[in-house]
């Protein structure tokens, strides 16, 4: 079968009495095979399953060792056993015309078994082959002209341009959508346009609100220095982040004015001064964002992706007039290897050898690559650092009766001075039957109301003062019957609740916020990210909002856009769970605004400009 189009199917309807031709028992056929293409395509795509390598035997001559592939249609390709080809012999050297080639398999069918047919007429042959032999076929082809496929654009990744000359093209390019508490990768990547011998050179800083970098900032240098390639070939260099954990719903990754600039050979050429990406901020896996999107791929586009052949190896070639010479066979960086669920219980164990999932935040380091670092959930703070437990004994003596008190001695429970509750429960061992021995069981309230479940349970009735001033607490206890016990065992348990003169000095004093840029020249409707700097306190949710209106736009991650009209704008900027610790920025807007203003102003502001409320504690 040399058709690829495997839809829209049909099979035979059988009814009493209906004639079968040749066509009815070819539908027959028909139907199954490409019911089973059709979904092989879609569920495993096109590549090797197995084998398939590609070895130089000497200067003429390769290997190809067994294997199987699957085609753009979903069809088998079985090299049923390893074979030996001289290049030359192969379909498609003669038609070769530069140095590097692409050795390729494509399905093949044959027909084989000549048998007598029986009912031929005259005009018909007198023979017929009996059977479709399903092989397949090598061929080369120039690397240049091989047909790598079509890859559709979607909305899942974006791009900006950073420059481009006659020579070169730079760009960047990031997810639309980013997933909070996740990594996401940024991609700079340069391509060569000529085949001028020049090099080119790349500064610039991406500001990144509502990201982390690696180095814990909010921003990210993007800069490379003499990439030198050759025509048709591109550089690429990764930039990770993490997207932070906040409601916002969206943010944006801005190239900060006045920070880019490159040059060929030192020679400056001209770069995109600023641009906004937006990126939109969900709570979904990338693995389900992945899936939506791959899923949102129309069988049109499908069918248009397709190949129906698969390139095994790169062969480079030393050629004369009269001859040729076997450099190097490569195996090619996009060959696809399909992942067989069989495989899985291998593909798990050679991991083992390069996954760790203890211990990986303590290892990263520069041998360790950031793609193949995994992010490990920090470790969370202690919520238990106003709590305190323990065991306290209070002593009967001999011939305890009913309506004894005892005491407890004075009991330090090291949370400090203040306002602490403190609860005791009885403490006993029991017998077990579940477990088949014996079982401690702590009983906080009245234990008279266990007493038929367990009889050596000691009813009394307690009481604890608390010492605010020492830290400590005292238990008393009245028995209620007469018991033959020495001593009682209790466990404690203590909370602090701080007042409001400690919440006061614990969340606010000496903590403040300030703008990274206090004030900055823009033009009208730019775009700037007012960064914050913590002093004396961790990063928290900060809150931006702007003081008059008509100001311009503010968005909830801090990426400010200046209004139409000139003048100067300002921007409250607090803590979200704090509103008394703020901060204020400003924006000055000015249509012929330059580098050299920002850099006047800059020189200005020795102190940055902070507004703090007096706090009385």
């Amino acid at each position: 079968m040399a058709n690829s189009q495997l839809y829209p199917f049909e099979r035979n309807r059988y009814y009493p009495g209906k004639m079968l031709t040749t066509a009815d028992f070819q539908a027959e056929q028909s139907y199954h095979m490409n019911k089973q293409r059709f979904m092989s395509s879609l569920m495993y795509g096109a590549g090797i399953i197995c084998g398939c390598n590609v070895v130089n035997l000497d200067d003429l001559s390769i290997l190809v060792e067994s294997g199987v592939v699957i085609d753009g249609t979903g069809r088998e390709i079985i090299i049923d056993s390893s074979l030996v080809k001289k290049l030359s012999a192969i379909e498609g050297f003669e038609q070769l015309h530069t140095d590097t080639a692409c050795l390729c398999v494509r399905y093949k069918e044959k027909d084989i078994h000549s048998v007598y047919a029986v009912s031929h007429k005259e005009s018909d042959q007198e023979y017929e082959y009996n059977r479709i032999s399903e092989g397949f076929e090598l061929f080369l082809v120039d690397k240049e002209d091989y047909n790598e496929g079509i890859e559709f654009e979607t909305e899942f990744l974006q791009s900006e341009t950073l420059f481009r000359t006659s020579n070169y093209e730079g760009s960047i390019v990031i997810p639309t959508i980013a997933c909070k508490g996740k990594n996401v990768r940024a991609l700079l990547k340069i391509k060569k346009l000529s085949d001028q011998e020049v090099k080119v050179s790349y500064k610039g800083i991406l500001d990144i609100p509502s990201f982390t970098s690696p180095e814990g900032t909010e921003q990210i240098d993007i800069s490379v220095d003499e990439v030198d390639l050759a025509q048709g070939t591109v550089f690429t260099k990764e930039f990770w982040m993490t997207a932070q954990k906040h409601t916002g719903i969206e943010t944006n990754i801005i190239l900060r004015s006045g920070s880019a600039s490159a040059f060929e050979n030192d020679k400056a050429i001209s770069v995109e001064n600023s641009f906004a990406m937006k990126i939109r901020l969900s709570e979904e896996t990338p693995q389900a964002l992945i899936g939506r999107e791959l899923g949102r791929l129309s069988l049109e586009m499908r069918q248009a992706m397709t190949r129906d052949n698969i390139k095994l190896a790169e062969v480079d070639l030393l050629r004369t007039d009269s001859a040729y010479v076997i450099e190097a066979i490569r195996e090619p960086v996009t060959n696809q290897y399909i992942d067989v669920p069989a495989q899985n219980a291998i593909r798990n164990r050679y991991m083992e050898f390069f996954v760790k999932d203890v211990d990986i935040a303590e290892k990263r380091s520069a041998d360790i690559p950031a793609s193949y670092q995994i992010p490990l959930a920090a470790p969370a703070a202690s919520e238990l650092k106003n709590v305190a437990t323990g065991v306290l004994e209070i002593p009967l003596g001999r011939d305890a009766k009913a309506g004894d008190i005892r005491y407890s001695g004075e009991i330090t429970h090291g949370l400090g001075n203040g306002n602490v509750f403190v609860s005791i429960g009885y403490e006993y061992l029991s017998q077990d039957q579940t477990l088949g021995a014996s079982a401690k069981s702590t009983v906080y309230g009245n234990p008279e109301l266990f007493s038929r479940q367990a009889q050596q349970l000691v009813d009394a009735e307690t009481a604890v003062r608390v010492l605010n001033d020492k830290g400590s607490f005292v238990v008393a206890a009245r028995l209620l019957h007469d018991v033959d016990f020495l001593v009682l065992t209790y466990r404690w348990v203590a909370i602090k609740f701080p007042n409001g003169k400690e919440l006061d000095a614990e969340d606010y004093y000496g903590k403040t916020i300030t703008a990274k840029t206090p004030t900055v020249v823009m033009r009208p409707r730019e775009n700037y990210y007012f960064g914050v700097q913590f002093n004396n306190m961790d990063p928290v949710s900060i809150t931006y909002e702007l003081t008059a209106p008509g100001s311009g736009e503010v968005s909830v991650d801090g990426v400010y856009t200046a209004p139409a009209k000139e003048g100067v704008y300002e921007i409250r900027i607090y803590c979200s769970d704090m509103p008394m610790v703020c901060t204020y920025a400003y924006a000055i807007v000015k249509s012929t605004a330059t580098e050299e203003d920002a850099g006047s102003i800059a020189e200005q502001e020795k102190e940055p400009i902070v507004k703090i409320p007096d706090l009385k504690l």
